[in-house]
């Protein structure tokens, strides 16, 4: 009796483990070029800042979307400019996929870009681009904080010519608003469109 429940155990394990496994072959594995930080709770799950019409966003207001989000500033002279070149060539190769992601531009120098500057700057590089400035000093602490993001004003021949030195990479989020990617500086526009693609399969 004690041989025949051993028997039916051990059958019943190997067919659920048998069920487990073709799950997980049926499940898509996806494979990225940059960096896959799924999961991650060091990082960022949520924002909360301020549109050029003055409206707060969240996250939340992207559900649906996969979210690029870079940190930047307007009058930075290279590394800003050519990232978001970068992201418009990746939209451009996504074709008809890229209305299912939005592109965020977060400065790190609310000081000088104001609404109406984000406004002006962010859209000529794509239309769909949306450029978020905090409200004031301690909401950027907060967002950069949470974020991990690296920034710092290098002064410059007078008071308002100054640099800021800042972190070069983007994150992405998934449709489903989850943190997925940690995009590197200068990856080129194939690399992230095809990571983009991954991501909204």
């Amino acid at each position: 009796m004690h041989l025949q429940k051993f028997h039916f155990y051990i059958s019943r394990l190997l067919v659920l483990s048998l069920i487990g496994l073709t799950l997980l072959a049926c499940s898509p594995q996806q494979s990225f070029k940059n960096v896959d930080i799924t999961g991650s709770k060091a990082f960022g799950t949520d924002f909360s800042l301020l549109d050029p019409d003055g409206k707060v966003r969240t996250l939340a207001d992207f559900k649906g979307k996969a979210v690029l989000i870079f940190f930047g500033y307007t009058q930075c002279p290279d590394v800003c400019p050519t990232t978001l070149t970068e992201m418009q060539q990746a939209m451009t190769l996504l074709g008809p996929q890229a209305d299912k992601v939005q592109v965020l531009f977060v400065t790190v120098d609310p000081q000088r870009d104001t609404a109406a500057i984000l406004k002006q700057y962010v859209p000529a590089f794509d239309s769909r681009f949306l450029g978020l400035r905090p409200a004031d000093e301690v909401a950027l602490e907060k967002v950069t904080k949470d974020f991990k993001v690296y920034y710092q004003k290098v002064p410059g021949t007078s008071a308002g010519s100054y640099t800021m030195d800042h972190m070069a990479g983007s994150y992405v989020f998934d449709p489903e608003g989850r943190l997925r990617l940690y995009i590197k500086h200068a990856q080129g526009a194939e690399t992230l469109a095809q990571d983009l693609k991954e991501l909204l399969k």
